[in-house]
């Protein structure tokens, strides 16, 4: 897909992972918000982070991705919410500023693995600091494609825990996204396209489109849903 569309199609969704407004609430009390530094390593545009900056105004806040489409998104929120948040194009893996505070949600990829991933933010988060820390997990056995949709790395919820335990963190806090959340998710990273697609049947890109719609709501219904489930933990050191 080209440039708009590619930059079209998160714009209906609030972020960019299976989380309610309630959930994302009791998620951001467990983090024990105040002052110093909170980094969200692979931020995408940041929606989190800018909830976490709005209830702490001392927070020094900072989001980090090579997505520069989203991070201009990030940025014109923080501006009109008048946040002082800063959106940097960078590496996540190689980010090494300490900070008391962090958040890596559905970004463990970025570090090579969900084991990678707790090692090396154990090396970013200060001693008595916060991690919140979100990703995916085998809920039930997974067949063939779902394998092959999510690679070989993804582990059990009680593998993840003990990845986490470890790494050195101790868990503070875990839950797991429920399938209403799971089934917003997943409508809503189609609903800006399916619009696009609805408004522009003439279009010379509609076809391949709706095809790539098609077919992320058929991998979904009949190849991970309730089979991927993706849990949050507040993990601290």
């Amino acid at each position: 897909m080209d440039d708009e569309l590619n930059a079209l199609r998160r714009t209906r969704m609030r972020w960019n992972t299976p989380l309610s407004e309630p959930h994302a609430e009791l998620l951001l009390d467990r983090m024990a918000l105040d002052g110093g530094h909170l980094v969200d390593l692979g931020c995408g545009w940041g929606e989190l982070l800018l909830r976490a900056a709005a209830r702490a105004p001392g927070l020094h806040a900072t989001g980090i991705d090579t997505d520069e489409v989203s991070l201009a998104r990030g940025r014109a929120a923080a501006g009109s919410r008048g946040l002082a948040v800063d959106f940097l194009e960078s590496d996540a893996a190689t980010w090494d500023e300490p900070a008391e505070r962090a958040f890596c949600i559905g970004a463990a990829h970025v570090f090579g693995s969900t084991k990678a991933a707790l090692e090396g933010l154990a090396r970013i988060v200060r001693p008595s600091g916060r991690l919140l820390y979100g990703d995916g997990f085998w809920a039930a056995p997974p067949g063939p494609a779902a394998r092959e949709i999510f690679g070989p790395d993804l582990l059990t919820l009680p593998d993840l825990l003990a990845a986490a335990t470890g790494a050195g963190w101790h868990v503070l806090h875990f839950s797991v996204a429920d399938q209403r959340e799971w089934d917003d998710f997943e409508s809503t990273s189609r609903a800006a396209w399916a619009e696009w697609a609805a408004a522009h049947p003439a279009d010379p890109r509609a076809g391949a489109v709706r095809e790539w719609l098609d077919r992320r709501l058929r991998e979904y219904v009949t190849q991970y849903r309730g089979v991927l489930g993706f849990t949050y933990l507040v993990l601290g050191r």
